[in-house]
């Protein structure tokens, strides 16, 4: 470390990790050099250890940091951008004041208890904490750590389990949506109901996004990826209300325009179709409490895939209907009904399949229908006894008479006249009355009688 002048300006040098460092002071005075050099030096170790003074972050109100970090969160996630005003709003009325310095595991459960006592829901406050920790930059990492170590990170939530409505409930509840006051209740419901589309996919739902000539809509903007631009074909029942529906639109707006809003903004009555309606919540409130049924809004998109589910609908369809993204976030919309569980439960005790427990299952007709007292589609099964008790008139019995010495106990009879094969047993004309397995294994027996075991249906048939 050395000082040199060059006329009238004092110069510095030294040596700082293997490289010479020359700089002029820019000052005439000795002293004020020396101080320069030692300044630089200190800024130069400070830089390469990484380490710089915060101690004015640190003196800085939690109001300025939240301000800030809102500025920059409308700018790159503006679709979000109302919770976050929400709950920075929260935060800042408990915690504005607070200096960053302040902030410890202590500062954040006084957060949580406070917000509780507000009445605030375990799920709201959690997603605030998620808020102020981000907030907090690195500290705030340091905090979720601990926090995390100590179980105080989030606080348990009450987990809503959704339901599906049943035809009685759906009954009521568009029964009093028909009769409400708002002109938006009934046709959303029925959307909901026979769409499955979620609250803001109804409300932001444009003309342009209806085909009605190819009978189907799209979505537009929605919560996932899987569910924006899907199509939904329109069934019968949404057909009528849209045409009920679009007769009130004309004679209120006009000819309905392309961008214009399918629900309108506007209180106490629609009046801007620019602009959407923002909710529905106490129309939905009012239909629920006089149908006398409880539930949430979005219970009606779950009683949709509940009734896709119910009906046989395969999964990749109801998906494609629903716009969910994975299988298991489908079964935790689908909720199979008490009854269906009881038609479950007792095919347990009858030995009938679930299917023909119930007529609402939709079989064609002539499918095999088995009873626990042997009938098949209203056919009792024949045994070697009675088939040769038969009418010997019938060529088809005698010749089956004389070729097989058994008939297999679960043998199904079809009065269509196509053939049918069953997927499990894939029967095929054998013999004459006897459908014979096409994979079986054969034994040959002491008499010299073929004995074909088919693993599938557990039977046997003993033919000469």
């Amino acid at each position: 470390m050395s000082l040199f002048r060059r006329g009238e300006i004092w110069w510095y040098e030294f040596w700082f990790s293997g490289r010479r460092i020359r700089e002029s002071s820019k000052s005439p005075s000795k002293t004020i050099a020396k101080g320069a050099e030692q300044k630089r030096k200190r800024e130069l170790e400070e830089g390469f250890n990484n380490f710089t003074d915060q101690r004015h972050e640190r003196i800085r109100t939690f109001s300025d940091l939240a301000d800030e970090f809102l500025a920059a969160y409308k700018l790159r996630l503006p679709q979000s951008v109302v919770f976050a005003e929400y709950a920075v709003h929260h935060l800042k009325q408990i915690l504005g004041s607070k200096m960053l310095v302040d902030f410890n595991e202590a500062a954040v459960i006084h957060y949580q208890n406070a917000r509780l006592d507000e009445g605030a829901s375990p799920k709201s406050v959690n997603e605030e904490v998620g808020f102020l920790l981000r907030i907090l930059d690195e500290p705030g990492d340091l905090l979720r750590v601990r926090l995390r170590k100590r179980k105080m990170l989030k606080l348990k939530v009450h987990t809503t389990v959704g339901k599906a409505f049943t035809p009685e409930e759906k009954d009521r509840m568009l029964e009093e949506a028909r009769k409400a006051r708002s002109p938006h209740i009934f046709p959303a419901l029925s959307l909901a109901l026979n769409a499955g589309m979620r609250d803001a996919e109804i409300k932001t739902l444009t003309w342009e996004q209806i085909d009605f000539k190819k009978k189907y809509l799209t979505v537009g903007h929605s919560k996932t990826e899987a569910g924006e631009g899907r199509t939904i074909p329109l069934n019968s029942t949404l057909l009528e209300v849209f045409a009920e529906y679009s007769e009130w639109y004309r004679m209120k707006f006009g000819a309905p325009q392309a961008e214009w809003y399918v629900f309108p903004f506007g209180k106490p009555s629609p009046s801007d179709p620019t602009r959407p309606v923002t909710t529905l919540k106490t129309a939905w409130n009012n239909v629920r409490k006089k149908a006398q049924v409880k539930g949430r809004w979005h219970d009606n998109r779950h009683t949709l895939i509940t009734d896709l589910a119910e009906s046989g609908a395969g999964d990749q369809t109801i998906m494609d209907i629903a716009g969910h993204v994975s299988k298991q976030m489908l079964k935790h919309y689908s909720h199979i009904r008490m009854e269906a569980k009881r038609r479950a439960l007792e095919s347990i005790v009858t030995g009938r399949p679930v299917e023909e427990s119930s007529q609402e299952t939709g079989q064609a007709e002539g499918y095999p229908q088995k009873s626990p007292h042997g009938l098949q589609n209203g056919v009792k099964r024949t045994g070697k006894k009675q088939a040769a008790t038969k009418d010997e008139s019938a060529p088809a019995a005698g010749n089956a008479e004389k070729q097989c010495s058994e008939i297999p106990t679960n043998t199904q009879v079809f009065d269509v006249g196509y053939p049918q094969k069953s997927p499990q047993s894939g029967f095929s004309r054998g013999c004459q009355g006897v459908r014979k397995a096409r994979k079986s294994m054969k034994i040959i027996g002491s008499s010299g009688r073929t004995r074909t075991y088919n693993p599938s249906v557990n039977s046997r048939m003993l033919c000469h």
